[in-house]
């Protein structure tokens, strides 16, 4: 099988030119990118792939109802709509986040009896990476939405991570079950009645170390939780890189531990990962960092891929469908 990945071109800090040549380094044979972008712009840069032309581009810092009402045939919204009428199965971007979830709801739209899409994104952990669902797709969650990312992010890990009954847990601001506003205390209480490997609550502290395969949390507290850790990972580089020049000592020192240092550069680059995948959407969406290199979209598009054949939204439906038949007949 062929798939045909829609790249937005104009996405990002460094479009067009990083965005085109990563899609230039993921094409072969069973991956086929298309570019979504101005052709008089594009055409010089990606020799050999398919373009669909497009005038409007989403800036990064537009508002996504603007973006909505404005700029439907951006070079954004034209890609997503080139899989919500089957033309290619997967799309990559690394443009306006807000404006990529809505582009993929208003053209791909929703897989049936899902609430709410979320945005999983692979947290670098000691043991290989966790996944956080949601991170920042819906700012304002109920308890059942909760339970959906729980049941989409472990078919996720299942799938793509390679992880037989991945654990969840409840991000939260204690392990006890009694600890956490409304959300998490309803959210507790419906995770644990559910048939998912569900491990109680993890604290952040834990993120890095590995809390759980799945670790699940509405939207706002997951993306201030992703920033955080950001934030921690872009200071510790700094701070390593200060200290290694800071005298003759810790340069030779450097000299000797830079294999070390390069493999701990690259456990903590997103770029590794690629983008984080929108789950719940009839189609595949895979949401880049902003400011993602080459490398990022290679990997990005290889993670498309994977998620494609691995027929992940099929089993997305089964599991909500299963669970939602689990709850009914648990209530009779």
């Amino acid at each position: 099988m062929t798939v045909r990945v829609a790249v937005d071109a104009m996405g990002g800090d460094r479009a067009p030119e990083e965005i085109v040549a990563g899609a230039l380094a993921a094409a072969s044979d069973d991956v086929t990118p298309i570019l979504f972008g101005p052709r008089e712009m594009l055409a010089p840069l990606a020799e050999g792939l398919e373009i669909v032309h497009a005038d409007q581009v989403v800036a990064m810092d537009e508002k996504p109802s603007d973006a909505v009402r404005e700029k439907r045939e951006s070079s954004l919204f034209l890609a997503c709509r080139a899989v919500g009428r089957g033309e290619a199965e997967a799309v990559v971007a690394a443009g306006n986040t807000g404006a990529t979830l809505a582009a993929g709801l208003i053209e791909i739209r929703r897989l049936p009896d899902v609430h709410r899409p979320a945005i999983a994104v692979p947290i670098p952990a000691l043991d290989g990476p966790s996944i956080l669902v949601d991170a920042g797709a819906n700012a304002d969650a109920r308890p059942e939405h909760l339970v959906q990312f729980a049941h989409m992010g472990a078919v996720f890990a299942e799938e793509i991570l390679g992880i037989e009954r991945p654990e969840v847990r409840l991000l939260s601001i204690g392990e006890e079950a009694e600890k956490g506003n409304q959300l998490t205390l309803e959210a507790h209480e419906l995770l644990a009645a559910s048939d998912l490997r569900f491990a109680g609550n993890a604290e952040s502290h834990d993120l890095l170390a590995g809390a759980a395969d799945v670790v699940v949390c509405d939207g706002f507290t997951g993306n201030v939780a992703l920033k955080v850790s950001e934030g921690v990972f872009e200071f510790i580089m700094l701070l390593l890189k200060h200290e290694l020049k800071a005298s003759l000592q810790t340069k030779a020192g450097a000299m000797l531990t830079r294999p070390a240092f390069q493999k701990f550069k690259e456990r903590l680059d997103y770029a590794e990962y690629g983008g984080a995948p929108l789950l719940g959407i009839k189609g595949v969406a895979v949401i880049c960092h902003g400011r993602s290199n080459a490398k990022a979209i290679r990997n990005a598009i290889a993670v498309a891929r994977t998620y494609c054949l691995g027929e992940v939204n099929g089993r997305i439906e089964a599991q909500l469908g299963a669970a939602i038949v689990a709850s009914r007949d648990g209530h009779r």
